[in-house]
């Protein structure tokens, strides 16, 4: 008897000895297992996939220790990542446009949302007789912060108006409480945001939406074709020298994605930090369900997502030239699609 426990108790050391070499080696080939994200606004369902990936500890599964730090808005985020105090950004795929016009290479490789979940409204306090864009000249107008996502959208649906960024003035107000009371108090004239903020400002009455990119159909009424939005990007240079960690990321992504698809409101209220909520459980989750489409399913970039968003931000801003622009450099699928295929999403 034990000799046959020695037997048994040999093979489960052999066969551990066989295991364990594959779960460290399967650890040690990420280049790097710390990572920091800087993401501009982590409250607004804009970035849920990151909240999400998170909380349920898929970074964690994947041998990543991940810090991430909050800032106002995606363009303070990406001066983190471009200072070097961050090595990877939660933001908006446009900016990845930006940079490179201004000839920095950042790639975005898993993308966390398919539209914008932007919406512009009026203040129907401080504009209760607006009548259309051209009533917005010499207002101020609230953004996450300037130079964001917000404001290109923002900017965007001025100059169809047949306004210029420089005919308003465009103050930061944050994608949380800080927004809600800008508005509410005066201190801004309209406001670019994103939801929960801009739902629970409808509801209550204190906007009048005059353009939306929360659903899918809104975003094609927008710009004119699929739209990516949120996403992790970085500089290309950090994408090629860290291929393990930044598929380790993806999967992270791309497994919350999954989670998305079928957690239902409860799922939700448990899973996210009590302060999203913003202290209304019920205008949170109809914010949600008004979102909910717009959330990527599988991490891929749409392939004609990154045109729409190069002729958008070329009808608006001059220094971005649109033929001077390689598309193909500023995403990759590859990530996704192989994160895609594990987790069957």
């Amino acid at each position: 008897m034990l000799h046959r426990r020695t037997l048994i108790s040999a093979s489960a050391v052999a066969a551990a000895a066989i295991a364990l070499p594959r779960v460290f080696a399967q650890q040690a080939k990420l280049e790097k297992s710390k990572v920091s994200i800087a993401v501009g606004g982590k409250a607004a369902f804009y970035y849920l996939p990151l909240t999400i990936s998170e909380q349920l500890g898929y970074f964690k599964a994947e041998g990543l220790e991940v810090e991430i730090s909050d800032f106002a808005g995606g363009a303070r985020a990406l001066q983190a990542v471009v200072g070097g105090s961050a090595d990877v950004c939660s933001g908006a795929y446009e900016h990845t446009i930006n940079l490179q016009a201004k000839n920095q290479f950042f790639q975005a490789f898993v993308l966390q949302g398919r539209a914008p979940q932007i919406a512009v409204g009026v203040s129907t306090k401080n504009l209760a007789g607006y009548t259309g864009i051209q009533d917005l000249k010499g207002k101020k107008i609230g953004v996450s912060a300037p130079g964001s996502s917000t404001n290109m959208v923002a900017n965007l649906v001025l100059s169809r108006g047949g306004l210029k960024a420089s005919d308003v003035s465009f103050i930061g107000v944050g994608v949380a409480a800080g927004a809600l009371t800008a508005l509410r108090s005066g201190q801004i004239d309209a406001i670019s945001n994103t939801d929960p903020v801009m739902t629970m400002l409808e509801q209550k009455g204190d906007v009048k939406i005059i353009s939306d990119t929360r659903t899918l159909k809104g975003t094609e009424q927008v710009f004119g074709g699929p739209m990516p939005a949120a996403c992790l990007y970085a500089p290309t240079d950090f994408v090629l020298k860290h291929p393990n960690t930044c598929q380790a990321l993806a999967n992270a992504i791309v497994r919350g994605l999954k989670w998305l698809q079928t957690a239902g409101p409860g799922d939700i209220i448990k899973t996210v930090p009590e302060t999203y909520l913003l202290g209304d459980r019920a205008l949170y989750l109809a914010s949600f369900d008004k979102v909910r489409e717009s959330i990527a399913t599988d991490g891929l970039v749409p392939a004609e997502g990154p045109k729409t968003a190069l002729n958008a931000i070329a009808s608006f801003d001059t220094a971005v030239k649109a033929d001077k622009i390689d598309l193909a450099k500023t995403y990759t699928n590859d990530f996704a699609k192989r994160a895609k295929d594990r987790f069957k999403a």
